[in-house]
């Protein structure tokens, strides 16, 4: 299931033809490429969460990495990531009602992920085999934070929401997700 639902989608620009083959690859190759317990690189779900007028988008600010950012996490053995995309937007910022755009995958990346301690464990420097869902919410819902992951949640004006990032490795991501969304304007 997942194997195939990568293989359908249709990358938007280089980075995303390159990034599917070698998510296409290490999948074919790793049995366990659901599970985190693959210290290399293992799949996980993100989630764009936009209001239905896509003027504005939902973030935590996330403790780990001190930063403001998308919501999402990993499979954990699901083959079903936008099950895990929308499971993962529920528990992160505490709303209760979202749908996906279309179902369809919107994007794919291969994100470096630094050494950092989760839980009292250390975890090595590893790779993100990244699928990114648009997921529509009304932006009147309230929030509600996950202290084990964030520290806050908020809704961005998406004009401005990148003033509001400092990881640059993920600026140029959000970029490419919110220009594809202007596109569904």
């Amino acid at each position: 299931m997942v194997l195939k639902t990568i293989e359908t989608y249709q990358p938007v620009n280089e980075q995303e033809t390159v990034d599917k083959q070698a998510i296409i690859s290490f999948i074919k190759q790793h049995d366990d490429a659901l599970e985190r317990h693959n210290k290399i690189a293992h799949l996980t779900s993100s989630a764009l969460v936009v209001n239905e007028t896509f003027d504005k988008v939902l973030f935590a600010h996330h403790n780990i990495y001190d930063a403001w950012g998308w919501v999402g996490g990993h499979t954990d053995g699901d083959p079903n990531l936008l099950k895990v995309a929308i499971k993962e937007a529920k528990e992160e910022t505490g709303i209760e009602v979202v749908r996906a755009y279309d179902g369809k995958i919107f994007a794919l990346d291969t994100i470096f992920v630094e050494n950092h301690i989760k839980h009292g464990a250390f975890v090595p420097d590893h790779l993100h085999l990244n699928v990114t869902y648009l997921l529509i919410a009304d932006d009147n819902q309230p929030l509600a934070v996950k202290p084990d992951e964030n520290s806050a949640v908020r809704w961005f004006d998406i004009d401005t929401v990148l003033k509001h990032v400092n990881e640059p490795r993920m600026m140029p991501v959000y970029q490419k997700l919110f220009t594809k969304l202007q596109s569904l304007k």
